[in-house]
């Protein structure tokens, strides 16, 4: 596993995906999912030229941030649970997975104390399935409206994980909708609203994503190879 090769592949796949839909390459951010992976790996991919990297449990990235000395910049990806908020707080540029007011609420609370504002996306669960965290899509105009009345708190987009499929597309009419909800919501024009970034598409399926109008893509496996049992 070479991961500087990775990367070069992935990035020459996100360019042709935008070629093919008329997109610019810079719009669209890699995001190297490091999770269970040492913080060396994530050292070794950030002198191959990454620079934002994901992670899904609030104790790892503790650690990680903790080890890796390189000046990466830190996404949360995964479910949060409002008691850990404050282990995040200052330390991660991007919250991806803010699924609910309360949990808005509580980010908004824990950088108050460092008079800074946190940036999120609010994920929805557009395959409504009971396994994976999100608002439901009729609810998510609602939430941004709630969630916007935040001080500290600014919706960047929004998020989703849609249903899995081996064939990437079967899941374009997922993609499709979340840049649908996303166009809504931008027409509804929320005060402090902002409806800049779409991150959905992973490993498997991130060239339909980015024809679909992804400005951030989780990749993974394609980076660092398959998750050790």
């Amino acid at each position: 596993m070479n991961i500087q090769d990775n990367i070069r592949l992935i990035r020459d796949r996100i360019t042709a995906a935008c070629e093919r839909s008329g997109r610019d390459p810079e719009a669209v951010r890699l995001v190297a999912v490091s999770k269970i992976k040492p913080a060396a790996l994530v050292e070794e991919a950030f002198a191959a030229g990454q620079r934002v990297f994901g992670e899904s449990y609030v104790q790892e990235l503790m650690d990680k941030t903790a080890e890796v000395r390189s000046p990466v910049e830190w996404h949360f990806i995964g479910g949060l649970q409002s008691n850990k908020v404050k282990y995040l707080r200052g330390k991660v540029s991007l919250i991806h997975s803010v699924d609910r007011f309360s949990l808005a609420r509580e980010i908004d609370r824990q950088w108050g104390k460092l008079e800074k504002s946190a940036d999120i996306l609010l994920q929805v669960n557009l395959g409504e399935e009971e396994s994976k965290s999100g608002a439901a899509e009729e609810n998510i105009e609602e939430l941004v409206r709630k969630v916007a009345t935040l001080p500290r708190v600014r919706i960047r987009g929004l998020m989703s994980l849609p249903p899995f499929s081996e064939d990437p597309e079967e899941v374009r009419p997922y993609f499709r909708r979340l840049r649908d909800l996303s166009e809504k919501i931008r027409d509804g024009a929320v005060p402090g609203v902002e409806m800049r970034e779409l991150s959905m598409g992973m490993s498997h399926d991130f060239e339909v994503a980015v024809e679909e109008g992804a400005t951030l893509v989780r990749i993974g496996t394609a980076i660092f190879g398959e998750r050790m049992k």
